[in-house]
């Protein structure tokens, strides 16, 4: 064992306290105990009437008329020489107080008194009572009374005061070496990110190498990247591969309700760094306390602006030393401050971004080792059709497959298994909607025509996979799509044939029902978002290579404000005349695409009224041979356990962009 890692132990934290709940489970035994006594010194008194105080000639009087029943004499060397304490239980015509069944009295005990005592054959001898005894009787009450209120009021305000001393203290974790190791072995799809992030590492094992070139370490590395990347994952990765101390905090653990609280908290955490150097700090979802200044409403003084000018002034003021190298991570970059973005705090930015397809089959081997997969499980398949999804999607993903292959009672999870996971994760949950004849016959074209106008416009990069009429999410119906290859740049005809497909729906619902329904407001929607691209964005349009305004973002609210606020009420005329013109260009082709193939939209509307569900290649075997040829599996429905009330029909109503969601299983233009 080397001597860093005898060092690294040695700075390991003391023990933690009690957890709180170990204090809360006290102080129940202290107080069910209490209330056990006091219902018992109830309970023992409760219904007694008070002894009556006699002389010692009444007692004699009382056992010579036989009326005392049952007697009790403690001699007692406290009261007298010779000196007890009768005590006894009398019939009600003894005389006594109204009431009283009882006597008590305390004086010398004579010899004739004792013997006349001892004819009676009713008074037994007890033991003498002793201080000790007496003591315990009459403190221990108070001494439980004492105790309750010692553990329920002094050690809380104890620990408050505590609470409230180590509030400036910083909520960083030390990470052990040994517990829930990761390493870049486990870490797949952001190569680039590893190899800059391998570099720190690198430079700690062996920082003469660096040195002797004139480098100098980064103090800071900031990894940007969409959520469910690996951000987090790979940080942990460098904490399994550096030999060093590697402290982890969250921006959200800085800022607390008190003013001063999160600026000491930074100033605590750089100093734990300096005395454990080098080290690693990593914080994530730094966006938290490193916004940018200025941006909040009203004046005055800003709690988060004085942890972040503290934070700045650590990374790089005049008192820094070397050794401390923060790592963070953020999917917002852009509403940081730009003092934290400067070299010399983050040096660098690693962007993580979503894998391609050779990175989203090292993932999912990655993810596969724990799961039990069937031969027939292609996982470059299932990596080629999932363009867009993240590392933390795609383990999801797995899951899905391994519950679903459970839940189906299986050994091993199969391609089937995994398929119907990932259209349940990228397309959502078949629902089994109730839906009457007329119901079906419009979402059966609807979906026809979206299938029927791809399937014609495709040029091979994003053919059909799936048509069916089975409620999927919020929709009733979908045409899914799965590309090729990963869709990087958008061309233009390829966004016309969306647009073109997109309103495949409503025409086919025009031509065969004579009427419109409110199914295609989500195509609408998409359709309308694309051409507001193509003109605004992307050049598109006779309007020129020109984009027309910026996004106004404001970073307080982090939402799109306004657009085009510089443009001219005249450009903004041609623009919604080009977005018109566009869509109506591609309505007019898109109905004469239909109308050329009426009886192949017919054959595949029927088809899915039928099956429900039809694959991409009995689409096209519709288009090319009039008729499908190969087998159509359909799909039974779940089987439900009737417990009496009989199978439950769901809702029959749908929301009003419920039908048709072909757009929308397709990529969406960025």
């Amino acid at each position: 064992m080397s001597d860093l890692d005898n060092k690294t132990k040695r700075r390991l934290p003391p023990k933690k306290l009690p957890p709180e709940n170990v204090i809360s489970k006290t102080w129940l035994v202290w107080l069910a105990g209490a209330m056990l006594l006091i219902a018992l010194l109830m309970w023992k008194t409760e219904g007694q009437v008070a002894p009556a105080t006699v002389s010692m000639q009444q007692v004699i009087d009382l056992v010579e008329a036989g009326k005392v029943t049952d007697g009790k004499i403690q001699y007692d060397a406290t009261i007298g020489p010779n000196g007890a304490t009768l005590t006894g239980k009398v019939g009600p015509d003894a005389g006594l107080a109204v009431g009283a069944t009882q006597f008590r009295t305390q004086g010398r005990v004579t010899d004739e008194t004792a013997q006349i005592l001892q004819r009676s054959k009713v008074f037994t001898e007890i033991p003498a009572d002793t201080v000790m005894r007496q003591l315990l009787w009459n403190v221990l009450p108070i001494m439980l009374l004492i105790g309750l209120v010692y553990f329920l009021f002094v050690r809380q305000l104890r620990s408050t005061g505590r609470s409230a001393l180590n509030f400036g203290k910083s909520r960083a974790k030390l990470l052990t070496r040994d517990r829930d190791r990761l390493t870049f072995a486990d870490v797949a799809g952001c190569d680039e990110a590893k190899e800059e992030v391998s570099e720190v590492v690198e430079f700690l094992r062996d920082p003469k190498k660096f040195q002797k070139m004139g480098g100098r370490i980064p103090k800071g590395m900031l990894m940007v990247g969409p959520p469910g990347t690996g951000k987090t994952l790979l940080a942990k990765a460098v904490a399994g591969e550096a030999d060093v101390p590697f402290f982890s905090i969250a921006g959200s653990d800085f800022v607390e309700m008190f003013v001063g609280v999160g600026a000491s908290r930074v100033r605590d955490m750089f100093e734990q760094g300096r005395k454990n150097a080098p080290c690693l700090i990593f914080i994530d979802e730094i966006d938290a306390v490193g916004r940018q200044r200025g941006a909040g409403l009203g004046g005055g003084n800003d709690e988060r602006e004085q942890t972040l000018n503290s934070l700045l002034v650590e990374m790089d003021g005049f008192d820094t030393t070397e050794g401390v190298i923060i790592i963070a991570a953020t999917n917002r970059p852009d509403v940081l401050d730009s003092a934290l973005l400067r070299p010399g705090r983050f040096d660098r930015q690693i962007y993580v971004d979503l894998p391609d397809i050779n990175g989203r089959e090292q993932i999912l081997r990655v993810h596969a080792r724990k799961i039990s997969l069937a031969e027939n499980v292609d996982l470059h398949v299932i990596a080629r059709g999932t363009p867009g999804l993240s590392g933390a999607e795609l383990a999801n993903l797995l899951n899905e497959a391994a519950l679903l292959a459970a839940r189906r009672n299986r050994k091993k999870v199969e391609m089937v298994d995994v398929e119907d996971a990932r259209e349940k994760v990228q397309f959502g949950r078949e629902r089994r909607r109730l839906m009457d004849d007329e119901e079906k016959k419009l979402t059966a074209y609807h979906e026809a025509g979206h299938a029927l106008i791809q399937a014609v416009l495709d040029d091979g990069h994003m053919p059909v996979h799936k048509v069916t009429i089975i409620p999927r999410g919020r929709s009733l119906g979908s045409t899914m799509f799965i590309p090729k290859k990963d869709i990087l740049t958008h061309a233009m005809k390829r966004m016309l044939n969306q647009i073109a497909m997109g309103l495949g729906g409503r025409i086919a619902e025009e031509l065969v029902m004579g009427d419109i329904s409110s199914g295609a407001a989500g195509d609408i929607k998409q359709i309308t978002k694309i051409a507001r691209h193509m003109v605004c964005d992307w050049g598109m349009s006779p309007l020129g290579p020109i984009s027309y305004g910026e996004n106004q973002d404001t970073v307080f609210l982090g939402r799109d404000i306004t657009r085009n606020e510089h443009v001219s009420e005249e450009t903004n005329r041609k623009i919604d005349f080009e977005i018109h013109r566009i869509i109506d260009e591609q309505y007019t082709r898109a109905k004469q695409i239909i109308e050329a193939r009426r009886e192949a939209l017919e054959k595949i509307a029927l088809a899915l009224i039928q099956y429900e569900t039809l694959e991409g290649r009995h689409v096209l075997e519709i288009l090319e041979f009039g008729e499908i040829r190969s087998p159509v599996v359909p799909v039974p429905p779940p089987k439900l356990e009737d417990k009496g009330g009989g199978r439950k029909a769901p809702a029959q109503n749908a929301s009003p962009e419920a039908l048709g969601s072909g757009p929308a299983a397709a990529p969406t233009p960025a």
